[in-house]
């Protein structure tokens, strides 16, 4: 009997391990998702210092595309954070939330010498950044 109830328990441990350990990895390393910005003008190798595509309709289609693919998952939906990240509805309009948004995307974010977020730099095209802070102005809040 001793016996069974040890093996039933380790069962019950693997078991529990088995469903659990999905969710501990669910934020683990996960591939960026490549962005059709089809449409767009194209900006060359040179980071622009501001948004060229503010209020551009197919930049805030592409970029509400390219959010949910790649920033969702950490940001929330509709930019609506649950807690793991900064709710971005919350970035400064203009210029100055540009500046603040093209710095963390392109370098990401590292404290204590843990990723808080990647740099998107190199993954993901200047256009594709635009293009997603296009979008994230038209969910802003105050």
């Amino acid at each position: 009997m001793k016996h069974a109830t040890r093996t039933l328990g380790a069962l019950v441990a693997a078991l529990a391990i088995g469903i659990a350990a999905p969710q501990v990895f669910a934020h683990g390393d996960v591939v960026p998702q490549a962005v059709d910005t089809t449409g767009l003008k194209q900006l060359g190798a040179d980071f622009l210092p501001t948004n060229p595509y503010r209020k551009n309709a197919t930049a805030i289609r592409i970029g509400d595309s390219a959010y949910n693919q790649n920033c969702a998952r950490c940001h929330g939906l509709g930019g609506v954070s649950g807690g793991i990240a900064p709710d971005l509805r919350y970035l400064p309009l203009g210029d100055e939330g540009d500046e603040v948004f093209l710095q963390r995307i392109r370098k990401g974010a590292v404290r204590d010498g843990r990723v808080y977020m990647p740099p998107f730099e190199g993954i993901l095209p200047q256009e594709a950044m635009w293009a997603i802070r296009a979008w994230l102005e038209t969910v802003h809040e105050e």
